[in-house]
């Protein structure tokens, strides 16, 4: 089935929403999270003035306080050393579709508002767990009360009347990307190789690993075991320190250098990153698919590939 345009779907959020979403990247980016997770966004909508969630959480009663400390707590969970985001995390763009499912089919509206994000994460099982994670106390509201009453919870907001991202000057692009917080069409079309792994091979021809001396009989007997037709995955173990990945960036520089049997000539050598692999992947399922990916990329690429584990 043909997917929906991430821009599309993006500009069905209402100007306050989509710009809360921008500042969302920049927020993420600063604090160097590699995923725009709802966290982020929850956060940014709540420094604006006034808002749909703003009169929610004042008509719930609920404690405005307990919800900042909470964010801020999930927000300091979040994996940081991030130079770059990766991506939009997933339910972040699912939490996008059920707002749109909501705000169009049950109310009519041509634009998501913060009240229809709300109320689809609260009537998404799996939304609202991710709800609760970042606030126990936004995922409090009763989602069938919400629904019922939203309208006349929500009147006044300045979110009435809202227009459409993809109906203004807003819309158009992915999130982040007017910001300069992400890079023009970056989001979600960098594939998992890109995304997941690093480049040993690049990284010695530009002199990013420096060249590996007393390590000469450890990388032939990886190379031994690579040509083999059975039983070719090399295992290095030891302790920590020893210089087991000495011996892989070794291998490294034998490749750039030509020091390889011709089989071996046009392979990279690719680092699974799992650090990046893990990160945002909160959602059942969602790293075992991350990881699938990769080695389908590895399997189908044109380009022989070796696929460096670390620290299993």
């Amino acid at each position: 089935m043909t997917e929906i345009a991430r821009s599309a779907l993006f500009g069905k959020l209402d100007r306050l929403l989509y710009k809360s979403v921008e500042g969302a990247t920049v927020f993420c980016k600063l604090r160097g999270n590699p995923y725009v997770e709802l966290e982020h966004w929850i956060h940014q909508i709540l420094q604006e003035q006034d808002s749909d969630l703003h009169r929610i959480v004042r008509h719930f009663e609920l404690d405005v306080g307990k919800i900042a400390r909470e964010l801020t707590a999930a927000l300091d969970r979040l994996p940081r050393g991030a130079s770059s985001i990766s991506d939009l995390s997933s339910h972040l763009e699912h939490a996008v579709e059920r707002g749109w499912v909501y705000g169009s089919l049950m109310y009519g509206d041509a634009a998501i508002r913060s009240g229809h994000l709300l109320l689809g994460m609260l009537k998404t099982r799996d939304l609202k767990s991710v709800l609760a994670a970042c606030s126990s106390e936004l995922a409090r509201i009763r989602p069938d009360d919400l629904a019922d009453d939203l309208y006349s919870v929500i009147s006044g907001s300045p979110e009435d009347g809202g227009v459409a991202a993809d109906g203004t000057n807003l819309g158009g692009a992915n999130p982040g990307e007017s910001s300069g917080a992400v890079a023009p069409a970056s989001l979600g079309r960098e594939d998992a190789i890109g995304q997941f792994c690093k480049d040993l091979t690049e990284q010695a021809r530009t002199g990013v690993i420096d060249p590996i001396v007393g390590r000469d009989a450890e990388t032939r007997q990886v190379v031994d075991i690579l040509m083999r037709r059975r039983q070719n995955n090399p295992i290095l173990t030891g302790e920590a320190g020893v210089g087991k990945t000495a011996v892989v960036e070794g291998f490294a520089h034998r490749i750039v250098s030509g020091d390889v049997p011709p089989t071996l000539k046009d392979v990279r050598l690719l680092e699974l990153d799992l650090a990046a692999l893990q990160a945002g992947a909160s959602m059942k399922g969602e790293f075992e698919n991350r990881l699938k990916q990769v080695i389908e990329e590895v399997q189908s690429s044109a380009r022989p590939i070796v696929l460096l584990i670390n620290e299993v």
